[in-house]
C-alpha cells in the first residue's frame, strides 16, 4: 500500500492519541468522517496499524524495576530457539524479546517487576530453566531518557 501525505497526517495523528475520535481525527487531516474511517480501516486491513492499545504507567503499577538481559543460547538449532521464543512468549514480565546479532548474547529481553527480589525469582525460576540457555547479563535501567511507541513516518515519500 502506497501511503500519501493524509494517510501519514492520519498515522501521526493516530500515534499521539490512539483515542482520538474519528470526527477529530477527521478534522485534523481535513477530511469528511467517512473517508477518514474508510483510510482508517484500510491502513488496519493493510497491516499498517497493527493494534490499538492503552499505555500504562509502571510507576504505578509499582513495577519500578526494569531489566534489559541479554542471554545465549548452547546451540545455534531452529529447535532451541523455537523453543526459547515459545516459552518466553508465556511470561507476562517480558515486554519486549528479539533476537539479535552484534554481541555475544543470542536474544535481547526486557523485563518489568516490582523490584529485584521478582527478578531474581523471575531470573531463577524461568528464564535460567529454559533449555538451551547458556548465559544471561543483565542490566538494570536507573533512569529512561526516552520511552516512546511513535514510530518515524519522515522517511516516508
Amino acid at each position: 500500500m502506497k501511503l500519501d501525505r493524509i494517510d501519514r497526517r492520519i498515522l501521526t495523528e493516530m500515534q499521539q492519541n490512539g483515542r482520538i475520535s474519528n470526527l477529530e481525527l477527521a478534522e485534523r487531516v481535513g477530511l469528511s468522517p467517512t473517508p477518514c474511517s474508510r483510510r482508517v480501516k484500510q491502513l488496519e486491513e493493510a497491516g499498517i496499524i497493527r493494534q490499538h492499545v492503552t499505555l500504562l504507567n509502571p510507576d504505578r503499577l509499582n513495577l519500578k524495576l526494569t531489566a534489559l538481559i541479554q542471554i545465549s543460547m548452547d546451540r545455534h538449532t531452529p529447535d532451541r530457539f523455537e523453543n526459547f521464543q515459545a516459552r518466553v512468549a508465556t511470561f507476562p514480565e517480558v515486554v519486549e524479546c528479539s533476537l539479535i546479532t552484534g554481541q555475544a548474547a543470542d536474544y535481547l529481553v526486557k523485563v518489568v517487576v516490582p523490584d529485584m527480589d521478582a527478578y531474581q525469582q523471575f531470573l531463577l525460576g524461568k528464564i535460567t530453566r529454559i533449555e538451551g540457555v547458556s548465559g544471561v547479563q543483565s542490566s538494570f535501567v536507573m533512569q529512561q531518557i526516552i520511552n516512546k511507541t511513535a514510530l518515524p513516518l519522515d522517511y516516508l515519500t
